[in-house]
């Protein structure tokens, strides 16, 4: 079987548990029993088979209870001795097969088989050890049937010793407790003690109808008779079903840990007809026949029937399957803030940990250091994935870093790795997802690739699978705006040019502005001309996690393989079903009840008293906030990470909470509107405000945020997948904060029973809640106020009305909004076949500026002039000389981050863009972060003391230093964000002055003098005949500028103009093409297309 572990950490393989015919030991030391208590229906029955045991046992750190009949105890009696004495007959009948064989006439003897084949389906075990080690003598049981004569308490207490003395006969013997009686009177199975999966929870053998014929179903499997009575039919089947927390496991035996089935509970979608949620997963079933008894279990799309052999046990299986999963109103079948199925982490000191990263460079370099470090699994998915990327540069001497290596010499050493690919429309798309999966799934055996989804069966064509996350040893998991493609790798001078390639190989000098590749067979081909063509430079923010968020992600992965597995290669051997872990469905705390009354908990704002009303998010007392299960003990550390600190890091959990801690937080996601995010605004500043009492002096911040610093360095570089902070402030601080995962879900993408747009509701939520300003990067900014019919998310309408109040209040508030000067698709302005560009650029000016249904509009009709002193939108650019001796040439900096900074305290990272298609849930799928600082530094707010915390202020800095083109020495000078210094006289200016000297050097498309599609034709032509070549938006520049001075011509080098450029910061052109309808036209094909599609 390779090098592929026995049980892999959240998977199951066909193969895995069955070697020559043995299986391996269940127990690998004796369990130890305790009788709690014994019981009996009516004092006056003195049968003692009536009396009822209720048993605790305990095997290493996990304990379970089992309550037991006397019957039920003589019946594994029996068991045992039937095994005993058919070993003993095949023991005998191998010694006669011997001497026949001597004699010359073993075959023609027959063999005798055992039909009676029991129940539960053990079948004889040929081991060379003597019966006498699995023989339990029969006066052992004579006393369990004594009569049980006398009072109450005497029959008790005789009982428990007469039973515990049973018991210690084959808990003490390894053989017998090992043996498929003894386990199946135990409850227990290959899975019941695996760490990773949680507690023991209930077990045992159920009938399935239906089952699902997964990679190594066995389809010959015949339902038992007599069963049920004899009411079983050839669609039912016999399995051993495993409870765990969070989701309910079905395999063939005890002894198997293939998996036959697997139900993830989620949040169940029934009501009770009153609007409110009526949570249940399991329910009884009615049948026909009163014979039968049969519940169901429902999460998501998936709906099992299961059988058992009495109303008792269907009762048993519903209390434990509803308990388990809905008991811990925390876990991840309730609604949560937001409405995310994730619930917030870091309330306490649970590991939650979070670090930046700016552009690809430092991303890369953090995802190649974390792959490397791998030891058992790594999880990939991704709207476009290329084998061939080079995760460090320069790509001549770093081979073994490129992708596919990587993954080669991990899955050599049985890192089991799984990887998810978004599957394209190819006549719409051209990342041939195709020609990834099968680049991959080439490497190794071990590297198990999925494209999803199909087409037509699923009726899904307009949207996609666009979040962007790798996830290793559920230890580290990095989410944001970069996919592992070409394009995306960048380093902080955006260069435009590479020629000779030495960072960009082949087809990784990109620009689809200019053209998309055709074909990705010879990835090391150029597609540009490097000479004539810039590449498209790429700005985008990654992130890392730890803790706990990275395993709410990890459950979100294995949710969206196994539906994908269901929906496209349910027979496929090599894709296995995966199993979420123990931590990825249970939090590290427990938030206050609705039914208790906890005193809430009123931080002192800093020492001035600055009033704070509206906050993110209170911390209730530490007392207050238990932790909720352990940790286990044993687990192996993280790769790379440094024992002594690993020691200092390492927290244990009480395994019970304290009595009356209960309950949780909802937010409503039915209804995406502005107005249902008010009722509940009061409850979350309650339970999520924000924890103030620790400051730093802001000069720490400014070194330990964007420079190399000793605490920081320290910090990242001794523990598990760190990347130490680097001096050009493109890596930020690993800092301790709160964390919640939020998503865009449906049923479509990931099976879930209703659709879930949690990301949506966070970005509404902080901004209403927002106090001085709202920091935005995004790929788009599509949205809509309410009433609009066609834009539907509300982003729009929130930023309006808060602005609208701090007008109002005649406070200061601050909107900046970051985007691309161009959408990043094929094809000029004015190009036939660019009708995408123009569709999105109406609807991104239909949100900003033009028509009514535009912020800027409703604004200045309200407010003026002042209106942009409360909102701007800017976007990047940067120009280079493409080659030794080449033309200088010009390109935007593509905007691919999507972050959201508020108030320096509070950041959201993700993939999702501010769209319909990315907010609404039901359209594409994304996945995103709220994070919260918990380490907080001395700063200032409007010329006012404020405490900035940790984590969003480094990145804002670095951020705004990288667009204004300043140096470490200077982040002073952007410490306070809405002050006038900074906003007006720095960034504002910074913009303005940049934007004009690239329209006096290049005149360069987008532009405000630029009103029509007409005037775009003119200027192309009149620069295309002056120089010769220029790129699809007038990106090259003359080698000598012409002006009239004091009436006297006068030429000047370009160079001269371009050095007084600081930074990337330009303003958005708000007026160009303002008099054209950029709507596609009947003769286009995008005419036909929804207009969903570009919104």
């Amino acid at each position: 079987m390779s090098s592929e572990k026995l049980i892999p950490n959240g998977a199951v393989h066909s193969d895995s548990f069955r070697q020559c015919g043995e299986t391996a030991p269940i127990f690998v030391e004796l369990p130890v029993a305790t009788i709690v208590s014994v019981s009996r229906p009516d004092t006056g029955d003195i049968s003692p088979m009536l009396l009822s045991y209720t048993i605790e046992f305990q095997y290493k750190q996990f304990k379970w209870r089992l309550l037991k009949k006397a019957s039920q105890v003589l019946y594994l009696h029996f068991a045992l001795k039937k095994r005993a004495i058919i070993e003993e007959f095949h023991e005998k009948q191998e010694q006669v097969k011997e001497w026949l064989h001597s004699l010359g006439i073993a075959d023609q003897t027959a063999v005798v088989q055992d039909d009676d084949e029991p129940d539960d389906g053990a079948v004889p075990l040929h081991h060379d050890d003597s019966v006498r080690n699995r023989y339990v003598p029969s006066r052992a049981a004579f006393p369990i049937i004594r009569p049980a004569l006398g009072g109450q308490q005497c029959i008790s207490d005789r009982a428990k010793v007469v039973m515990l003395g049973y018991l210690n006969h084959f808990l003490g013997n390894m053989d017998l407790v090992n043996s498929r009686e003894v386990c199946k009177f135990l409850e227990v199975s290959r899975l019941s003690f695996l760490q990773e999966y949680g507690p023991k929870l209930k077990e045992g053998y159920v009938m399935v109808k239906h089952l699902p014929k997964f990679s190594g179903a066995n389809s010959d499997v015949a339902s038992c008779a007599g069963f049920c009575l004899g009411c079983c039919s050839n669609n039912w089947q016999k399995v051993w079903a495993v409870l765990k927390p969070g989701f309910l496991a079905l395999l063939d035996d005890p002894f198997d840990t293939e998996l036959l089935d697997i139900i993830i509970f989620n949040a169940p979608p029934h009501s009770n007809g009153n609007g409110q949620c009526e949570n249940y997963l399991a329910s009884q079933i009615k049948e026909r026949n009163p014979l039968r008894y049969t519940f169901r279990v429902a999460s998501g799309n998936q709906n099992l029937r299961l059988r058992t052999t009495s109303k008792a046990k269907v009762k048993d299986w519903i209390t434990a399957i509803n308990d388990t999963g809905l008991r811990p109103h925390e876990g991840c079948c309730h609604p949560h803030r937001f409405g995310s199925f994730a619930p917030p982490r870091g309330l306490t000191d649970d590991g939650s940990q979070a670090q930046w990263f700016i552009d690809g460079e430092a991303a890369f370099e953090a995802i190649a250091s974390s792959i490397e470090g791998a030891n058992s699994e790594i999880f990939i998915t991704g709207w476009w994935l290329c084998p061939e990327l080079y995760l460090r540069r320069p790509f001549s001497s770093n081979s073994s870093s490129r992708l596919d290596a990587l993954l080669e010499t991990k899955a050599k050493q049985g890192v089991q790795i799984y990887i998810l690919l978004y599957k394209e429309v190819s006549l719409a798309l051209k990342i041939n997802s195709l020609y990834s999966k099968k680049k991959l799934s080439k490497i190794h055996e071990n590297v198990r690739v999925m494209r999803y989804p199909d087409r037509f069966p699923t009726g899904i064509y307009l949207w996609s699978h666009h979040e962007k996350l790798v996830i290793v040893d559920y230890q580290i998991c990095y989410i944001g705006g970069l996919d592992l493609c070409f394009g995306r790798y960048d380093t902080v001078e955006h260069k435009v040019g590479d020629c000779p390639p030495s960072v960009w190989p082949g087809k990784d000098y990109y620009n689809p502005r200019e053209s998309e590749p055709n074909s990705w067979e010879d990835v090391m081909k150029d597609e540009l001309e490097r000479k004539k063509v810039p590449r498209m430079p790429w700005h985008d923010v990654h992130c890392a996690l730890w803790g706990p968020p990275c395993c709410d992600i990890a459950r979100h992965f294995v949710q969206r393989w196994n539906h994908a597995k269901r929906n496209k290669a349910p027979n496929e051997q090599a894709l296995p079903l995966l199993m979420p872990q123990h931590h990825m469905v249970i939090p590290h705390y427990m938030g206050k009840s609705r039914e208790i009354d906890i005193e809430k908990s009123k931080v002192e704002e800093n020492q001035n008293g600055i009033q704070r009303e509206n906050s993110y998010s209170s911390l209730s007392p530490l007392q207050n906030i238990p932790l909720l299960l352990p940790q286990e003990a044993d687990c192996l550390d993280p790769p790379g990470v440094d024992q002594k600190l690993s020691a200092q890091h390492t927290h244990r959990y009480p395994v019970n909470p304290p009595n009356g801690i209960s309950g949780s937080v909802f937010f409503s996601s039915m209804n995406p509107k502005v107005e249902a995010l008010k009722p509940d605004t009061q409850m979350m500043d309650d339970l999520y405000s924000m924890d103030l009492e620790s400051g730093t002096n802001i000069n720490s911040v400014v070194q330990s945020g964007l420079t190399t610093t000793n605490e920081l360095s320290e910090s990242s570089e001794e523990t598990d997948h760190a990347v130490a902070t680097d001096d050009g402030g493109q890596t930020g601080p690993r800092a301790a904060c709160k964390c919640q995962v939020i998503r865009s879900v449906s049923q479509w993408s990931a099976g879930t029973s209703q659709t879930e747009e949690s990301i949506h509701n966070a970005y509404c939520y902080l901004i209403e809640k927002a106090e001085h300003f709202v920091y935005i990067e995004n790929q788009f900014f599509i949205s809509g106020f309410s009433g609009d019919e066609i834009i539907q998310n509300r982003i729009l309408e929130v930023l309006y009305r808060r602005i609208v109040l701090a007008h109002k209040e005649q406070k200061c508030f601050r909107v900046i909004v970051v985007m691309p000067l161009l959408p990043g698709f094929q094809g000029g302005v004015d190009d036939y076949g660019a009708a995408t560009v123009r569709a999105i650029m109406h609807w991104q000016y239909r949100t900003i500026s033009w028509e009514k249904y535009s912020i800027l509009h409703k604004l200045k009709v309200l407010l003026g002039a002042k209106t942009h002193d409360y909102i701007s939108f800017y976007g990047l650019r940067t120009y280079g000389k493409l080659s030794e001796g080449g033309p200088l040439s010009t390109s935007q900096v593509y905007v691919h981050s999507k972050v959201m900074i508020v108030d320096d305290r509070v950041a959201l990272i993700g993939s999702s863009n501010i769209n319909d298609r990315s907010l609404l849930g039901s359209r594409d799928s994304e996945i995103g972060v709220v994070i919260e600082d918990k380490e907080f530094l001395e700063s200032s707010m409007a010329g006012q003391p404020w405490k900035a915390g940790k984590f969003s202020y480094s990145l804002r800095c670095s951020l705004w230093s990288e667009h204004l083109g300043l140096h470490a020495g200077e982040i002073n000078q952007i410490s306070d964000p809405v002050s006038d210094s900074t906003y007006k006289y720095l960034w504002l200016a910074t913009a303005k002055e940049n934007s004009i000297i690239y329209q006096e050097v290049f005149s360069c498309i987008p532009n405000d003098s630029i009103n029509s599609r007409a005037a775009v034709r003119e200027s192309m032509a009149f620069w295309k005949e002056k120089l010769g070549q220029t790129t699809i938006d007038l990106g090259i520049a003359p080698k000598k500028l012409e002006s009239w001075e004091n009436g006297e011509y006068k030429e000047t080098d370009p160079m001269e103009r371009l050095k007084q450029i600081r930074g990337l910061l330009v303003s958005f052109p708000l007026e160009f093409m303002n008099q054209e309808d950029l709507r596609p036209v009947f003769n286009e094909s995008e005419f036909y297309t929804s207009p969903q599609v570009f919104m």
